[in-house]
């Protein structure tokens, strides 16, 4: 991947789903790029996050297998309607997705849903619906989540997230670190490209992809 890669606001907009309520949705550029770099056709693409479906649908046009977990079932409906017959989607927790049977994975292509670190009840990993949030919780979870990733990604495969720094009031969570530390105890980082938005949202303090490797057999993780 590299370093920096530039991004089109007007071009998110233009690709977001009808029902969607809010831009949460990846740039189908930046899933092409990233498909693009760490997997060929043929090879299985997971996102345990798959909100509106994009990293399916693009995968899906560049023909890979792709693989999605989605807990809300409005966007379960939403992305089934987008898909071709070769994707999957399942309706569920993500944090329950080490017993879900999934086979072996080359890539995982994934953008978590964000928590601020403070004045933040809404609970990201029940879809905003239950009052029970607490940031360390949720890093927790997130870790969790990763690491049962990792166990079905292939030696050499990737685990790349999409997170962004954010802004609340003003203070600045460091989320996209912090989602660094947490995975990095599982998987080993390998690397970071800086989103540039020509029109950044004024929340967003820092965009970023992450990329996280399995080791082959015999190397360390560390």
């Amino acid at each position: 991947m590299q370093r920096v890669m530039r991004l089109s606001a007007s071009d998110l907009l233009k690709e977001r789903v009808d029902a969607a309520e809010e831009d949460v949705h990846f740039s189908e550029a930046l899933v092409e790029a990233v498909v693009a770099e760490y997997t060929k056709p043929g090879e299985v693409v997971l996102d345990p996050f798959a909100g509106y479906g994009t990293t399916l649908v693009v995968s899906e046009r560049m023909n890979r297998s792709a693989v999605g977990i989605e807990l809300l079932p409005d966007r379960v409906t939403i992305i089934r309607q987008r898909l071709g017959g070769s994707a999957q989607i399942i309706e569920g927790d993500a944090r329950n997705l080490a017993a879900m049977g999934l086979g072996q994975i080359d890539l995982c292509l994934t953008s978590p849903p964000y928590m601020s670190a403070a004045d933040h009840p809404d609970n990201p990993l029940t879809g905003y619906r239950t009052l029970d949030g607490d940031y360390p919780t949720y890093l927790a979870e997130l870790a969790e989540v990763f690491a049962a990733v990792a166990q079905i990604v292939r030696p050499g495969g990737h685990l790349v997230i999409n997170a962004a720094n954010i802004r609340h009031g003003e203070l600045v969570t460091p989320l996209a670190w912090d989602i660094t530390t947490a995975v990095a105890q599982h998987v080993a980082f390998r690397a970071e490209t800086y989103l540039e938005w020509d029109d950044p949202p004024e929340w967003m303090s820092g965009d970023y992809c992450l990329v996280f490797q399995k080791g082959l057999p015999g190397e360390t993780q560390a």
